[in-house]
């Protein structure tokens, strides 16, 4: 019988899919499997995550890959959405739901919180975290203290997602800064601390010990010799493959729903001003301040494609793999279509726009990716502003869009500009955290695969 392949098991746990994958030392997918995402209701109806299924799954999945004669397992390690705490018990039993973070958050709770602690603005600034209600993780524990104050007592840690399903293997309470750092309004960034206001409500006793991300624990089960990472924020841990491969100043466009500019070499105070604009804070695995800016251009991508589709009478599906046509473009710029309005929006005018205005389809869309393209460019200046970057990633979704690319490397002639593609970047980053717990060989170069595109082959802005 062949020798087992010494791997590293990693649950990806998104709001609604959830995977596990075994990498081997090279970094290749040798196994994956998904999960079931089985929601339940919280107290007050609201849907929410099912805890017990998913500590189930994290079971079975072990269970079965264990079983697994060809691979050898050693090290796990967890990627999982932000923004939602485990509350936990002396016994290390779940005393709570895992609350929504799409929950509404009660404005008078809210209003209380904001002006008791220096105002709505400061207070942003302050911890690098718009004011998102549940989305900021902070303030659930702040809603339970004061709503719930019975429940309050009970909880011994409150861990954010990632650390609790380490947890489940290893039985140590940790917090890490990737979660505490993704606008959970808990971190002070000039000060790299918990903020005074969480030592002033006494939540600090219910925030476990912070650990490094590329900490590994001895699993809990005598008998398994493999080791357990404490878990990452998933949008950090799909940075941590660029951090590895590239010295050189950068920033990644990591685009789906969202699109979000990281800049892990602008470590400058964020301003009123670019909170205003959606700008924010993340720390990544090594403790760095990344700054980010975001905007909802995927979202907005999905809608308008379905009143291009309808309008002219086409399957949406036509639209995914439309290349660049540099004549429209040009015919677009001699129309004075292409016309955009100035400075910083959430939203682009190709939303108001009359499609009759448009000659067919194609036209249409290289308009709809110009008016995004212009948002993407006000937004990624957020971000760049004055830093040396001279190369632009993107991965997601619109690295796959001919227009978006062309489009975006003419944006930024004085840059590279590249599409990125890597299965799997947030499993892969939570792997490569732990590399030296698990893996002897080097970290292969070759993870990231890149095309470039030149800011000759578009017509300028």
């Amino acid at each position: 019988m062949m020798n087992a392949i010494p791997v590293i098991a990693i649950f990806d746990v998104g709001k609604t899919n959830k995977k596990l994958f075994l990498f081997d030392q090279d970094y290749h997918i040798v196994f994956e499997k998904t999960a079931r995402f089985i929601e339940t209701v919280d107290e007050d109806g609201f849907a929410c995550e099912n805890l017990q299924s998913l500590r189930l799954s994290v079971f079975d999945s072990l269970s079965e890959i264990f079983r697994l004669k060809e691979f050898k397992v050693k090290a796990v390690n967890f990627s999982a959405y932000g923004a939602s705490f485990v509350y936990l018990d002396e016994s290390g039993q779940a005393v709570a739901p895992l609350y929504n973070y799409l929950k509404p958050y009660p404005e008078s709770l809210s209003n209380n919180f904001y002006s008791t602690y220096g105002g709505e603005l400061r207070f942003s600034t302050e911890t690098a975290s718009p004011i998102l209600g549940n989305l900021n993780s902070g303030l659930q524990l702040y809603r339970i203290k004061h709503e719930k104050p019975e429940l309050y007592k009970q909880i011994k840690y409150a861990l954010h997602l990632p650390q609790y399903l380490s947890f489940l293997l290893s039985g140590q309470y940790y917090s890490d800064l990737t979660s505490i750092g993704c606008h959970t309004a808990l971190w002070d960034f000039a000060n790299d601390c918990y903020h005074e206001w969480v030592q002033r409500e006494g939540l600090a006793l219910k925030l476990a010990p912070i650990a490094a991300a590329d900490k590994a624990l001895p699993a809990l089960f005598p008998g398994n010799n493999y080791k357990v990472g404490v878990g990452l924020h998933d949008s950090s841990a799909a940075l941590i493959p660029y951090l590895v491969n590239f010295s050189e100043p950068f920033i990644l466009i990591s685009t789906g729903t969202w699109c979000i500019s990281l800049n892990p070499f602008n470590q400058s105070a964020l301003t009123a001003d670019e909170l205003d604009k959606d700008c924010l804070f993340y720390i990544q695995y090594k403790g760095k301040h990344v700054k980010a800016s975001r905007l909802f251009s995927g979202f907005e991508h999905e809608q308008q494609v379905k009143r291009i589709a309808a309008h002219f009478n086409q399957d949406a599906i036509k639209f995914r793999n439309l290349p660049f046509d540099p004549e429209v473009m040009l015919k677009l710029k001699k129309q004075n279509i292409h016309a955009q309005e100035t400075g910083f929006a959430k939203e682009s005018v190709f939303t108001s726009r009359d499609l009759s205005a448009f000659g067919n389809d194609v036209e249409a869309y290289h308009q709809l990716i110009l008016d995004l393209i212009s948002l993407q460019v006000e937004s990624t200046k957020l971000v760049l502003n004055n830093t040396p970057v001279k190369r632009i990633f993107v991965d997601g979704g619109f690295s796959k869009n001919s227009i978006y690319m062309h489009l975006l490397a003419s944006s930024f002639q004085n840059m590279e500009t590249f599409a990125a593609s890597m299965a799997q970047a947030s499993a892969v980053g939570a792997a490569l955290s732990i590399h030296k717990e698990w893996n002897t060989k080097p970290i292969p170069s070759d993870i990231i695969e890149l095309k470039y595109y030149s800011a000759g082959e578009a017509i300028a802005l």
